[in-house]
């Protein structure tokens, strides 16, 4: 975790986020962030942007397309060890 830092909330309930942390997660001014509150503590965080949601879900996909093939992989040589099944 990294160092605190004391910040004083505005009139309005803003707060300036420390140049540091901007730099370090690429936050600039207009960007969007998301705020929730969890046991009492308030955090603020960068949305994934599309690209990585995008990253994400091929990511997925090769990695159920991949699990998927294993498992035709398992079956076939199921099938070849047992023979098939019996009638119930």
């Amino acid at each position: 975790m990294s160092e605190s830092q004391e910040r004083k909330v505005g009139e309005r309930g803003q707060v300036t986020l420390p140049k540091e942390l901007r730099e370090k997660l690429n936050i600039h001014g207009g960007d969007e962030v998301l705020v929730h509150e969890e046991d009492g503590k308030i955090t603020i965080e960068k949305p994934a942007s599309r690209e990585e949601l995008a990253e994400g879900y091929r990511r997925r996909a090769a990695e159920a397309k991949a699990l998927s093939a294993e498992m035709a992989g398992v079956s076939r040589e199921a099938d070849e060890y047992l023979g098939d099944s019996p009638e119930w």
